[in-house]
């Protein structure tokens, strides 16, 4: 859960730094994250940008994470409680929330980031325009409801979009080149 929160706007490799200052200072939990004092917790969390920023975001979900009992009574909420619940903690946007529920919660819900608007977009499968909820609804309805599926097929659009479908694609390393309107081949 604390990846979520501060992988907004970053690259997971500077997630994982921060994630290790923070396992460092013994400070992986929320009652440590709460006890730190804000410059402190700025300081370990600045491999992640932002670090003021999330830094009180994190203090925030940290402070209503407790205020809910923890893991076992948030398990306990339909999905849908759930994540209207995340969704009121200031910092936490429909992709947080989302992350959350998929990885956190295992519940299954399609996370849409900047990789899946990216690579479905070149593909003409989706303007550029359509809102989160939209998207989510789409990818909700077009793949079976799993868990499993929804982890790996996430997981995999990221890959993709990491190394082939970048900001300047790598066309000719794509395979779905062929069926890519916006395709810069030679």
């Amino acid at each position: 859960m604390v990846g979520a929160v501060l992988t907004q706007n970053t690259a997971w490799t500077n997630v994982e730094r921060a994630i290790a200052n923070l396992r460092r200072a013994r400070a992986l939990n929320a009652r440590a994250i709460l006890a730190a004092h804000p410059r402190r917790l700025a300081s370990w969390l600045k491999p992640s940008g932002y670090f003021n920023v999330k830094a009180k975001r994190l203090r925030a979900f940290c402070r209503w994470y407790r205020a809910q009992g923890g893991l076992k009574p948030l398990q306990a909420l339909p999905t849908a409680e759930l994540r209207a619940a995340l969704l009121a903690v200031p910092g936490v946007g429909p992709e947080t929330a989302d992350d959350i529920l998929l990885y956190a919660f295992a519940r299954p819900v399609f996370v849409i980031d900047a990789y899946t608007r990216r690579v479905f977009h070149r593909l003409g499968l989706i303007d550029s325009d359509e809102g989160y909820e939209t998207l989510r609804a789409l990818f909700e309805r077009s793949v079976r409801k799993n868990v499993a599926r929804y982890n790996e097929y996430h997981a995999l659009i990221v890959r993709h979009g990491k190394e082939i479908c970048r900001t300047r694609p790598i066309c000719q390393a794509c395979g779905l080149v062929n069926y890519c309107p916006s395709a810069n081949v030679r």
